[in-house]
């Protein structure tokens, strides 16, 4: 029996918008591991064009994520829910290993099982390079402050 992760499913406005705020904590994180243990042990993921099967998957994709996209920083935003799956759009910050800075910009579909573990994400991501000066997530490394302007008050 997995464990569960509220909130669970049926999802309300508020209830999506706490899960999407969960997972963009998960994620900036920067934790593999827990990341993973947000999805079912069976999950299916679409990320770009990388196809990834289950946690045991998950771990290393995203420690190489990590190690490519460094400075990571990401704001989700829900856009649309029903009860079970949300739709959520995304910007992230980071550079790579040569000081080159982008923005990620992308769209995620999740669902979720009763346990409120997700089990199946699609991401669909564009890379816009970016000069230094044009950043905008400035906050230390880890959860974004609460106090941080959302994707819609930064106009993106």
């Amino acid at each position: 029996m997995s464990e569960a992760r509220p909130p669970l499913p049926p999802f309300t406005r508020e209830t999506a918008i706490q899960k999407v705020r969960l997972a963009e904590d998960g994620w900036n994180s920067r934790d593999p591991h827990r990341v993973s243990l947000a999805y079912t042990p069976d999950s299916r993921w679409r990320n770009r064009a990388t196809f990834v099967q289950g946690r045991e998957q998950i771990v290393p994709f995203l420690t190489a994520k990590w190690v490519r996209e460094q400075q990571y920083r990401l704001i989700k935003e829900l856009w649309a829910f029903t009860d079970n799956r949300i739709a959520v759009r995304f910007a992230y910050e980071w550079h790579d290993d040569s000081g080159n800075w982008f923005r990620s910009y992308g769209n995620e579909n999740w669902a979720f099982d009763e346990n409120g573990l997700m089990y199946e994400r699609h991401a669909c991501i564009n890379d816009l390079p970016i000069s230094e000066d044009k950043r905008l997530f400035h906050w230390p490394q880890g959860r974004r402050p609460d106090d941080h302007p959302s994707l819609s008050e930064l106009g993106l």
